[in-house]
């Protein structure tokens, strides 16, 4: 008899093992070719009105502003799906107890509009930095074990309340640029997180398509460091980011760090301009590094642009650069049998303006980026989604209800 036992044991991880490596190699449910991120809550209200159903509903905030004509106008332009940023933060704060059934009902509301205009829906967990109007960000929920805990429950009653809906037109993103392992250290903390809210998502939802991704901010290498085999599932849609090269797409972004905030001016590609011309533009970002840039930052500043600019000064270190992320994925893609269609890149653009401030990136330059980003997604068979509909890398909208230049979304309409 312990001989039996130990003959069926050993069938049951033979044949658990054979699933796992050939489940991935499966379409998923949820299928998407080309599409557009909605706006991230950009006048959201602060948290002690969270308790407000007229200053919180409806969920998310685009839903305040965006009609079913703005929706079908993107059907119309060529985008097949919309990723729809959702804070969790609301979900997570003691201020909505009393709301929270209507929050839930309410994102699922949004991705049935979004289907009404002939779009498929993503709804995407988008947690931000807390502070300023809110207590709970991505910090808490990554440095916390029982936010963390509290976060996987949110998982489970989103993927709970979408449950139902067409798995064919709505999937689920458990959670955006986890911001975690991205130390020297190694650290590897995001694959056993990712499991959990995996399960959690699952338990609730056996039909619906998740995305999943890499730790540190969705990047390539990360996705790159995932055993999908470890998630043997085959309705699974891998994603991950790319905002390469970061000097050019994120110029003037004061909230991306103490570098980047000083670099406007710079042309995509840099051979756009005569090189005279890309000189002065960058004697102009090292002057201002001077004059304002902190004293015991300025020489590494300096030093780290230079580099920057001499990773991507001619055409072919620039197309390097950029295929690097894709190759990337490509390898990981054919190491794990993982179909193109499941993988998609979830993120890029290039910024418009940054609130406040003055600059305003060329707009011929910005449609450049885009269709040469969308073009090596496309080849390798990976479906995607620009950042984003307004705000500071709008395509549609810019600020305080003016409309960003048309030339992204022309580039975008003559892809049919």
């Amino acid at each position: 008899m312990a001989l039996l036992g130990r003959m069926i044991k050993t069938l049951i991880a033979t044949l658990l093992a054979l699933g796992a490596t050939a489940m991935p190699g499966h379409a998923a449910t949820f299928s998407m070719k080309r599409g557009l991120n909605l706006d991230q809550w950009t006048t959201w209200t602060g948290e002690e009105k969270w308790n407000d159903p007229n200053a919180i509903l409806p969920y998310p905030e685009w839903r305040k502003f965006l009609k079913d004509d703005d929706l079908k106008a993107l059907k119309e332009a060529g985008f097949d799906f919309l990723r729809m940023p959702v804070d969790p933060s609301p979900f997570l704060s003691d201020e909505t107890l009393a709301l929270r059934d209507d929050l839930y009902a309410s994102v699922r509301d949004s991705a049935r509009m979004i289907n009404r205009a002939g779009l498929k829906a993503i709804v995407d967990l988008h947690l931000i930095p807390a502070g300023g109007n809110r207590k709970i960000g991505m910090g808490e929920v990554m440095d916390d074990p029982a936010t963390f805990d509290a976060y996987v429950e949110v998982v489970r009653k989103m993927a709970h309340t979408l449950s139902q809906e067409d798995p064919g037109q709505v999937a689920f993103e458990l959670m955006n640029e986890p911001i975690v392992d991205c130390d020297d250290k190694g650290t590897n903390l995001w694959p056993d997180r990712q499991k959990k809210l995996f399960a959690a998502a699952r338990s609730s939802a056996t039909r619906l398509t998740l995305i999943l991704t890499g730790g540190c901010y969705s990047n390539a290498a990360s996705l790159a460091k995932i055993d999908p085999k470890a998630i043997p599932d085959d309705n699974i849609i891998w994603t991950f980011h790319s905002y390469d090269p970061f000097l050019l797409t994120h110029q003037g972004a004061t909230w991306a760090g103490d570098f980047i905030r000083y670099v406007t001016g710079l042309p995509y590609p840099l051979t756009a301009v005569p090189h005279a011309r890309l000189d002065v533009a960058l004697e102009t970002i090292r002057d201002r590094i001077r004059a304002e840039a902190p004293w015991t930052r300025r020489s590494g500043m300096l030093a780290y642009l230079d580099e920057q600019v001499a990773g991507m000064d001619s055409p072919d270190r620039l197309v390097g650069q950029m295929d690097a992320p894709f190759r990337t994925v490509e390898d990981w893609v054919k190491a794990n049998g993982i179909k193109p269609e499941n993988i998609t890149l979830g993120e890029f653009g290039m910024i418009r303006q940054e609130y406040g401030n003055p600059y305003v990136m060329p707009a011929e330059y910005r449609a450049a980026y885009v269709r040469d980003m969308i073009a090596r997604a496309e080849a390798h068979g990976f479906s995607w989604s620009v950042w984003g509909y307004g705000g500071a890398f709008g395509i549609v909208d810019a600020f305080d209800g003016a409309k960003a230049e048309p030339n992204v979304m022309d580039a975008i309409r003559s892809l049919h």
